[in-house]
């Protein structure tokens, strides 16, 4: 090609244009055009950001309000402790802080955007007790008080994280001197670049033939963290640049350091990024930032070179090395003295974190954050994400005692599975639980557990289809009663009797044959018996009497899936459910025959504005009539006080509640009392059968964690409900149904639509010639003491 004569003209013509001074003057012109408009777009960005707001583009989730109460067993410690976790900083003259007044009293000053009040208000405390609450600006004394929502964690581009934000006066100057001495000890004399700096690198590196130092400044890494990717090329290091000295020129050097105090990445804890320093000394040393030793300072500081390899929870070796270097950096710059560094290297790493689960409840977010998604669908590709302030339903202090009741009693699970299987159960792995626990009048889920541990499993147990066993039972009982309301001829009612003995079923030319728990059967026994023991043939029985297809429709009704089909092993509960579904079903019965869908956000405003987005209003239809409703809770209460849920007693809880227990292949326990809903399981993450009764599995975790939320003022149980109008009660004969006569020896009390009440008396009982007792076959269990470990004659 080179002899070509064509192409050595066009050549020479190239030539003499590359040396036309116009056309060098031209092409300067160009790129410098160009560099200012590429400037001028990047000081726009840099800018916007920085006026908007560094973290303008997360959304925050934040718990539900604390309200505390006057009379609440409360110290001002405690307070402070809820205090920090909410945000308030010791400081009066704060948007949002606290301090203390004196006498055991502290004044309270919630911020602008306070979710509830904007007024201060002063908490005074005799000894254990919140004794009185004081409003400043009108001396009014109130009888209760809500604390600012407890932030659970920030959510940015799909990623979880947690940060604390803190201001440059708040950061300790022994954490300063740590991270200069880490980081960039010339910061506050250089303009964002320090030549000494990266000619050391330069020279480390070659000498050892890899890349041993960084040249980067503080100024450097802020703007790779906030504005530029991790790809390592010459496009980038020039933005880099760029950017480093907009901010040297747009901000100081305390307002530079400032944010990178709160942005810098300093490991994972549970699900979550650590972002800044105020987060870290909460995770790490449970303390607030101003607080932090020269030890702990100079450890943080440490973490900033390699996070995950120096994470002090997993490698405290690593991390004790790395800090006493950081220490004898500090040292050569002159920050510390030599005492000072002997006594701080010789202090013992001493960690206090928060446990995860408690504050991070991982499975709600993962629920809260699939119903946001559900709401508001994110931003179109290329636009920016709208950040909002996310109000969920979360109790932290429920959500604190979900964990300690699971982490307290599957241990005994284990050990029960250990005792009846021996090794062989070691090697099944862990059995795995969820718990939801809501107010069944709005709906508001105020604790969730999907898991054992969120860190070794991701799974959501509350979302997984498992067979819900006897747990299903109340909805046939339910059909039953409801249906009959409006069809009167031969009502069904509490004192109805079933037979219950080996019986064949035919459904669509197919039998089938249930069996009863031990293969024990009673003959006839009455509704209420018969929903109290969970007698298996019984209910099937009376779903083939009241119609498969209505017991169906009532299901569906309630909230629960499709998928159950109108057969009669689903009066057994062999279709699945979540423990999700079952909970917002068992509403209908703790709330009148009304059904409320579970939710997990109240309300959602946009973070710079305050203007509300969602505000979320309960889910409800009616399911059951309200007096059929009443004799279902009745008959749930049987089931606690005497049936298959009786340890509930024995374990000590003694307030009104309701229930019922349900085992399948895993273990179940659904209850209720007037404040709260909670739902229990308990399986095997491969199905295999647990082969433990719901009464011995998932009945203790509720009984564990309803005992303690029961002494939370505002969930003291009260009465179940209100009798409605049209029911009467009457006493009966516990066998046979029949009114309770002179001659009965074996009586129950019983409620009946008006009208619908036994009118015939029962003929007695035979009596045991050397006891004078009756002779009863269901007498029997109701005389066992009730202890911790139920076994009924029934499916549990």
């Amino acid at each position: 090609m080179a002899s070509n004569p064509k192409f050595r003209t066009a050549l020479g013509s190239v030539g003499r244009l590359a040396r036309n001074r116009r056309f060098q003057y031209g092409c300067v012109a160009v790129l410098a055009v160009g560099f200012c408009a590429y400037t001028v777009r990047v000081w726009m960005q840099v800018s916007r950001t920085l006026k908007q707001g560094v973290f303008a583009s997360s959304s925050n989730l934040y718990a539900a309000p604390r309200m505390v109460v006057q009379g609440d067993a409360l110290n001002p410690d405690q307070l402070i402790t809820e205090l920090r976790e909410s945000g308030y900083s010791e400081a009066p003259q704060n948007p949002l802080g606290y301090f203390k007044a004196g006498d055991g009293a502290i004044e309270i000053h919630p911020g602008e955007q306070s979710y509830f009040r904007p007024e201060a208000a002063l908490l005074k405390f005799s000894g254990t007790k919140l004794a009185r609450i004081k409003m400043l600006d009108n001396g009014e004394n109130v009888n209760e008080y809500f604390l600012e929502p407890h932030l659970i964690t920030s959510v940015d581009g799909g990623s979880r994280e947690k940060r604390r934000l803190v201001t440059y006066n708040k950061i300790p100057q022994v954490l300063v001197n740590a991270v200069l001495s880490a980081e960039d000890k010339r910061f506050f004399s250089h303009w964002g670049f320090d030549p000494l700096r990266i000619a050391k690198a330069l020279y480390v590196d070659v000498r050892s033939g890899r890349k041993e130092q960084g040249g980067s400044t503080l100024t450097m890494q802020l703007s790779r963290m906030l504005w530029l990717d991790q790809n390592k090329n010459w496009a980038r290091k020039a933005t880099e640049f760029l950017i480093t000295l907009i901010l040297e020129v747009r901000l100081s050097k305390q307002e530079i350091f400032e944010h990178y105090a709160n942005e810098i990445y300093l490991g994972e804890h549970s699900t979550y990024a650590i972002h800044g320093f105020g987060q870290a000394a909460s995770v790490y040393f449970h303390k607030e930032i101003e607080n932090l030793t020269l030890p702990e300072a100079a450890l943080l500081a440490g973490l900033i070179q390699r996070p995950s390899y120096l994470q002090p929870f997993q490698h405290p070796e690593r991390a004790i090395s790395r800090r006493n270097l950081i220490l004898g950096m500090m040292r050569q710059n002159g920050f510390i003295g030599d005492v000072q560094l002997e006594a701080a290297l010789q202090d013992k790493l001493t960690l206090n974190p928060v446990p995860a689960d408690y504050g991070d409840a991982p499975y709600f977010v993962a629920l809260a954050l699939d119903e946001l998604n559900a709401r508001i669908p994110p931003p179109a590709e290329n636009q920016p994400p709208v950040p909002r302030r996310i109000y969920t339903t979360m109790d932290a202090d429920l959500q604190r005692i979900a964990v300690e009741a699971v982490q307290e009693q599957m241990p005994n699970v284990d050990q029960q599975l250990i005792a009846k299987y021996g090794k062989e159960a070691r090697n099944w792995g862990p059995p795995q639980v969820a718990l939801l626990a809501l107010d069944p009048k709005t709906g508001e889920v105020k604790a969730a557990v999907g898991g054992r541990n969120y860190v070794t499993s991701q799974l959501n147990h509350l979302l997984s289809k498992r067979q819900p066993g006897s747990v299903f039972k109340p909805f046939v009982y339910a059909a039953a009663l409801h249906n009959r309301v409006y069809r009167r001829e031969g009502p069904i009612t509490q004192a109805s009797t079933l037979q219950d003995e080996p019986h064949k079923f035919w459904f669509h030319h197919e039998s089938y044959e249930p069996t009863n728990f031990g293969d024990n059967y009673f003959g006839e026994v009455t509704l209420r018996r018969a929903l109290a023991h969970s007698l298996n043939v019984a209910t099937v029985e009376l779903a083939e009497e009241v119609g498969y297809n209505k017991v169906a429709d009532l299901a569906w009704n309630a909230g629960l899936n499709k998928e159950i089909q109108p057969t009669p092993s689903m009066a057994l509960g062999s279709y699945e459910t979540t423990p999700i579904e079952i909970g917002g079903a068992y509403t209908v019965f703790a709330n009148r025959g009304i059904y409320t869908k579970p939710r997990f956000i109240s309300s959602i405003r946009e973070m710079q504005t305050g203007k509300q987005v969602v505000r979320d209003a309960p889910e409800q239809h009616r399911v059951l009539d309200e007096r059929v409703n009443y004799l279902m809770v009745d008959m749930l209460q049987e089931v606690v006080n005497s049936g298959t849920a009786a340890g509930v007693r024995g374990m000590g809880f003694y307030a009104p509640a309701a229930g019922k227990t349900g085992t399948s292949r895993d273990g179940w326990f659904a209850g209720f009392t007037s404040e709260l809903l909670v739902v229990v399981w308990v399986g095997f993450d491969d199905n295999r059968e647990l082969n433990l009764e719901g009464a011995r599995s998932a009945l203790p975790i509720w009984t564990a964690f309803m005992r303690k939320a029961a002494e939370r003022s505002r969930y003291v149980p009260h009465e179940l409900s209100s009798r409605p109008d049209g029911l009467v009660q009457v006493e009966i004969d516990a066998e046979t149904g029949k009114l309770a006569g002179p001659a009965c020896t074996v009586k129950a009390w019983a409620y009946f639509l008006q009208g619908q009440e036994p009118k015939e008396e029962c003929p007695g009982h035979e009596t045991d010639p050397a006891t004078g007792e009756p002779v009863s076959e269901l007498a029997q269990p109701l005389a066992l003491p009730i202890t911790k470990e139920i076994v009924s004659h029934a499916t549990h």
